[in-house]
């Protein structure tokens, strides 16, 4: 991850309500609530550095990173390196009405602050190299110089089961284009995948079960910082199903073409994708070891991308990039035109 330093438009004044962190699933039928505890409460405000790897805010720092339980009760996340931090703050900046909150900022003791740098809003702590390395979980912290400590933000849903069809309305602001992860477990492909959904324009990601969390310390990586960016649900096939009929939508799978079993299987073809450019889509993805769930091939019409090659699939990655890119919501004028 390149080191570079952050201008101080990437720092928008950050909101200073402390958001209470998710206890457990949560009801979509009222907002989601957070607990009280503070940042204090591991951290005093008269601290301004810290040496030691002993550290309580250190050991409160390293089990948001490493423990998805921890992490989502607490509502915080650990994002590693300037790079992401500088992707979800100009996110922040190009779209202030989703406000992302930043409780501090850790700096490498030896690292240059710019003067100019506009941080009145937040708190900066200076860390040992011993302390950055020991947070960010990385052999070499070259060229990490900072670690923020975020809120997890308010277009991350977890749900279940009581809630009403017309609350999924919250979810996603923009529903035409909602990608579906079925049982994705590894970080790198999962936050590769959102990354890719945010460039192309779509307009939500739904993580069902089995998938990994999208703010695990790989996943945040892989997105850089996609994760903050793009809505995100986690439910199951009784919420996604209640997102389709809320809004009509048409759920495509990605799947082989060399299907042992006898099914209907459409190419990914100009044609095809124009065809679809109007309907409101949901497109499922299913892990790279056991594919799609039996759930998913019987509720999506599958459709598969032509390979003159004699390789079976393509990681699922790749095979989401290429869909993402061809049913994004623009592209069939794109297509059309070129």
């Amino acid at each position: 991850m390149n080191s570079c330093w952050i201008s101080p438009s990437y720092f928008p004044q950050i909101k200073a309500s402390i958001l209470e962190p998710k206890t457990k699933i949560q009801p979509i039928s009222s907002k989601p609530d957070f607990s009280t505890e503070k940042i204090e409460s591991f951290l005093p405000f008269n601290v301004k550095s810290i040496t030691s790897t002993s550290n309580p805010f250190v050991k409160h720092c390293l089990k948001l990173r490493q423990n998805s339980s921890y992490r989502h009760s607490h509502g915080s996340v650990l994002v590693v390196g300037s790079t992401p931090i500088r992707e979800i703050y100009s996110f922040q900046e190009r779209v202030p009405e989703r406000p992302i909150t930043l409780d501090c900022l850790l700096v490498l003791d030896e690292a240059h602050i710019h003067d100019d740098l506009n941080l009145q809003s937040v708190r900066l702590v200076r860390i040992s190299s011993m302390v950055m390395k020991k947070l960010s979980g990385l052999q070499s912290i070259d060229s990490i110089e900072m670690i923020a400590l975020m809120k997890i933000p308010s277009t991350f849903h977890s749900v279940d089961d009581e809630f009403l069809e017309e609350d999924c309305s919250t979810w996603f602001k923009n529903a035409h284009r909602v990608l579906v992860l079925d049982g994705i477990q590894d970080p790198g492909n999962l936050g590769t995948l959102l990354r890719s959904a945010m460039a192309f324009g779509w307009g939500g990601a739904f993580l069902l079960p089995g998938c990994c969390d999208p703010f695990n310390e790989k996943a945040l990586r892989a997105s850089r910082g996609a994760s903050f960016q793009l809505p995100l649900v986690s439910g199951d096939w009784l919420h996604l199903d209640a997102v389709r009929n809320h809004y009509n939508m048409k759920i495509l799978a990605a799947h082989p073409a060399n299907d042992q079993k006898p099914r209907r299987i459409s190419r990914l073809t100009r044609d095809f994708t124009d065809s679809l450019a109007d309907k409101p889509l949901c497109l499922v993805l299913g892990s790279e070891g056991g594919g799609l769930s039996e759930r998913a091939k019987d509720s999506s019409e599958l459709v598969s991308i032509p390979m003159t090659g004699e390789f079976e699939s393509l990681n699922v990655s790749v095979a989401g990039g290429i869909l993402l890119y061809m049913l994004q919501p623009e592209n069939h004028k794109d297509l059309s035109s070129g």
